[in-house]
């Protein structure tokens, strides 16, 4: 195994992922190095392994072959991934992915449970939380009478629960009206850039793609170009 690069965040060496049984190669030896700080977007076609690469990066699912590094460690090696889930990365869906049955500040607090935290200080953080995305007044009502901006605050400010090195979006303003996407959008920006944290977003919209400072163009499973700004 070739030694991880000492100044990479995360970095990917000849990454493959395929599935039914491997009649479909999802990801084709995909190579990339992404350091502390950056704002990286990943854009392509549908179905060219964006998301799969984003899945691998938040260990939900393991590569097929090839290395993948977090830090100088083996994401695919990892003794614990839910711990490196819950503490190392916030996750931001484009389904949102709230509990119906929780309030907004329970569902903020989830990844906490991952912690040592007390019951009095998930729900402090929660409230600070809620507050940063501009939704303290909002703390007890249920995903179901909050609108689909409301919905995506409270989760992005759960993704932020256990001030994660590393942020990961995947179209998370894709099911928001326009006047909706562009506020959550530079909601993501602000708290990204004012709190340095490593931001890995997966996006159709070249808008969006173009406010990174780098983004990584997909065709077929392949990184066909990396663009720095």
């Amino acid at each position: 195994m070739t030694p991880p690069s000492a100044s990479a965040l995360l970095e990917a060496k000849a990454l493959t992922r395929e599935f039914d049984e491997g009649h479909v190669k999802a990801l084709r030896g995909v190579d990339f190095s992404i350091k502390e700080g950056d704002f990286v977007a990943i854009v392509g076609p549908s179905g060219c392994g964006k998301s799969t690469l984003l899945q691998l990066l938040g260990a939900l699912d393991r590569p097929t072959s090839g290395t993948l590094f977090y830090r100088g460690i083996s994401l695919p090696d990892h003794p614990n991934p839910a711990a490196y889930r819950a503490r190392e990365v916030g996750f931001i869906f484009q389904a949102f992915h709230l509990l119906p049955t929780f309030t907004a500040a329970e569902n903020v607090q989830i990844p906490m449970f991952e912690t040592d935290r007390s019951a009095s200080e998930r729900r402090e953080r929660a409230f600070e939380l809620l507050k940063l995305v501009g939704l303290e007044h909002r703390l007890d009502h249920f995903p179901s009478k909050l609108s689909g901006g409301e919905r995506q605050r409270v989760a992005i400010a759960r993704s932020l629960a256990n001030e994660p090195s590393l942020l990961l979006a995947d179209e998370p303003t894709g099911n928001l009206d326009s006047e909706n996407a562009h506020s959550v959008f530079d909601l993501i920006i602000s708290l990204q850039q004012e709190q340095g944290r490593t931001m890995v977003l997966v996006t159709h919209d070249p808008t969006i793609a173009g406010r990174a400072g780098r983004t990584l163009r997909m065709m077929d499973g392949r990184i066909v170009s990396d663009d720095k700004r």
